[in-house]
């Protein structure tokens, strides 16, 4: 896990290292462990049974791999048959311009590709962090991922360069970690109750949510 600190917070304030995005534009007002604000980004029915929330940052490599090897078979499974709803909340673990940058590009791109644009970024840390958990490789990866969505590179460059949602985000991150508790990443709230991963893998979301799902 990515723990959280007051390096992360002090970094958020201050990053902007190669041109990176230092904030994401139109961010989520955030709710709590058991309430989701209607601008919060989401997949699934919003009457579905369980809701699960991720706190989670496009820069942090365990994040990414949870999502690479468990989202799939969780969105078959459990989203898309309208058993959970998923909600995604972002931090700034790992390179903090780098997880700025990221998610700023996500909300830049539209609600319609806000979790395609997530799954790139974090599947586009092999690249970014090829030599090392950094931001110095980010940018060219970054801009490749927003040329796919059709921005231009001066559409990209005015995405991540908006510094009144920096402290917007930065103002949601200190929510996140001084009301909701959160103190690392990812961290899964399961109905209002922090589950944990104690395999990695789609069985921890079996056991969690069987009980939920009884008689359903």
């Amino acid at each position: 896990m990515h723990i959280l600190s007051g390096k992360t917070r002090r970094g958020l304030l201050t990053a902007s290292a190669v041109g990176l995005a230092l904030v994401a534009s139109g961010c989520s007002k955030g709710g709590s462990k058991t309430e989701v604000a209607p601008d919060e980004m989401s997949m699934g029915s919003a009457t579905a049974p369980i809701t699960l929330i991720e706190y989670a940052s496009v820069a942090c490599p365990i994040c990414a791999h949870v999502n690479e090897t468990v989202m799939p078979e969780l969105r078959t499974k459990y989203i898309d048959t309208g058993k959970v709803r998923y909600v995604y909340r972002p931090m700034m673990t790992g390179a903090p311009t780098v997880a700025a940058a990221g998610h700023l590009l996500a909300e830049c791109a539209g609600k319609d590709k806000y979790f395609k644009v997530i799954d790139a970024v974090m599947a586009g840390q092999k690249q970014m962090y090829v030599t090392g958990e950094n931001d110095q490789n980010a940018r060219p990866v970054l801009l490749g991922i927003a040329q796919s969505l059709g921005m231009s590179e001066a559409d990209f460059n005015k995405c991540i360069t908006d510094q009144a949602a920096l402290k917007r985000l930065s103002d949601l991150n200190e929510k996140y970690m001084s009301k909701d508790g959160i103190n690392a990443t990812p961290t899964f709230i399961v109905n209002g109750k922090e589950m944990k991963l104690k395999n990695g893998d789609i069985s921890d979301f079996d056991a969690a949510f069987k009980p939920l799902l009884a008689g359903k």
